[in-house]
């Protein structure tokens, strides 16, 4: 398998279009979650990330790297078909809460990974404007958004991101397929 970096760019771009689109949304959802979560949270994060660290020998290859951006692309598609279709309570907003430190969870390897794929600077410089262009048009839209249906409330304006969101995350999984091309086999 091979990195391909023209749709790799492409998917980080989109991956921060999402973050910039749904970072706001996060703190509707949240609300009924009481603060000591957070710190479980937080001490879950911390133990998953060290675990994963502690993996980095068996997988740190680019076969992993598939598998796991697309099981947090996967994760994240779930989580915004749960939100979509079942009823907003506290049991909801823990799911997604919990979603989110498992996706986080992963960041560190993701980025280790990224760097070690794409180990030359010119790369790494055009993944990095295209994940910061992905975040502020991202920032930008949900503002946008956001003041366009301003006569709803919260959770309604949420509510109707998370169709967006859903849009967006269906293009990030087909380019994270896109992104990662299995070698043509050698004959003999």
């Amino acid at each position: 398998m091979k990195l391909i970096p023209k749709y790799f760019f492409v998917y980080k771009a989109l991956n921060s279009l999402f973050l910039g689109l749904s970072i706001g949304s996060i703190f509707t959802i949240y609300a009924p979650l009481k603060p000591e979560v957070y710190s479980i949270g937080g001490v879950v994060l911390a133990l998953g990330t060290l675990l994963i660290a502690n993996l980095y020998s068996k997988i740190l290859n680019i076969e992993w790297f598939f598998k796991i951006s697309l099981f947090v692309e996967s994760v994240l598609f779930f989580m915004i078909i749960i939100f979509l279709f079942f009823p907003y309570d506290y049991m909801l907003a823990l799911l997604i809460y919990a979603g989110y430190q498992m996706v986080f969870t992963f960041g560190s390897y993701l980025f280790r990974a990224e760097t070690l794929f794409l180990n030359e600077t010119t790369l790494l410089t055009k993944v990095d404007t295209y994940k910061q262009i992905g975040y502020i048009v991202g920032m930008g839209l949900s503002y946008l958004f956001y003041k366009m249906i301003d006569s709803k409330n919260n959770f309604e304006q949420v509510y109707e991101l998370h169709y967006i969101l859903l849009v967006v995350q269906i293009f990030i999984i087909y380019f994270v397929f896109k992104s990662f091309k299995k070698r043509d086999k050698i004959s003999l």
